[in-house]
């Protein structure tokens, strides 16, 4: 579990018609968050080359089930992700990568036929984030529940930054549905919400189970 909250909105940064797709098994990726990727493969290292010469923006992508036998080509992936602005790079002597995403915006990918050796898509942007907000009442269950569990895994301290006012929403639900310790499918379910209170009520329910499988173990 991993979270690390930034009081502070992403600038606006205008998305590309078309981004590189970097498709990953595990990895979920949200707006407002921040997501460091360490870069081997030599498809992906020509992807970040191209990227951070150019608009600097990847559109990240869970992998479905059933990729292991298609890895090397292009195995299906879930048509929303969300796309993120390179916002730091560092290149290692041998080629390889660590990079720093920043999460910008949902996004529905349409696949498109290219001669590069990593995918590429159209992308239709959502409703940006910061257009959303939740109900009082969303808004002060979901960090009632989050601190809730979280206590139950003695993250004190976590509590206290989610109890702060400080915090938008959208800040607040896309950290805690990218940091919990949620499967990648749940958290694939929390991005593909139709809005932000949507997404909040169905993070409430899962972390309601969370608790009740605690309570039970216990």
């Amino acid at each position: 579990m991993s979270l690390h909250f930034s009081s502070e909105e992403p600038e606006v940064f205008p998305l590309p018609d078309v981004v590189p797709i970097f498709p990953l098994p595990t990895v979920v990726f949200f707006p407002q968050t921040y997501l460091p990727l360490h870069i081997f493969e030599p498809r992906y290292r020509e992807m970040i080359q191209e990227a951070s010469a150019h608009e600097q923006c990847i559109g990240m992508a869970l992998l479905k089930d059933g990729w292991e036998d298609q890895y090397d080509q292009a195995p299906p992936i879930y048509s929303k992700g969300c796309v993120g602005r390179i916002i730091s790079s560092h290149q290692l002597s041998d080629g390889r990568y660590n990079i720093v995403l920043q999460g910008l915006q949902r996004c529905t990918y349409q696949e498109q036929s290219v001669m590069t050796n990593y995918r590429q898509a159209r992308i239709t942007p959502h409703v940006p984030e910061t257009s959303a907000s939740l109900t009082s009442d969303i808004r002060r269950h979901l960090e009632q529940t989050a601190q809730e569990y979280l206590t139950s895994k003695k993250a004190n301290e976590l509590c206290d930054i989610i109890g702060s006012a400080i915090l938008t929403d959208p800040i607040l639900v896309n950290n805690l549905s990218a940091g919990l310790d949620l499967s990648p499918l749940e958290k694939q379910f929390l991005l593909e919400s139709d809005n932000l209170p949507q997404q909040a009520r169905r993070l409430i329910d899962f972390i309601r189970f969370k608790l009740a499988d605690l309570q039970t173990q216990g």
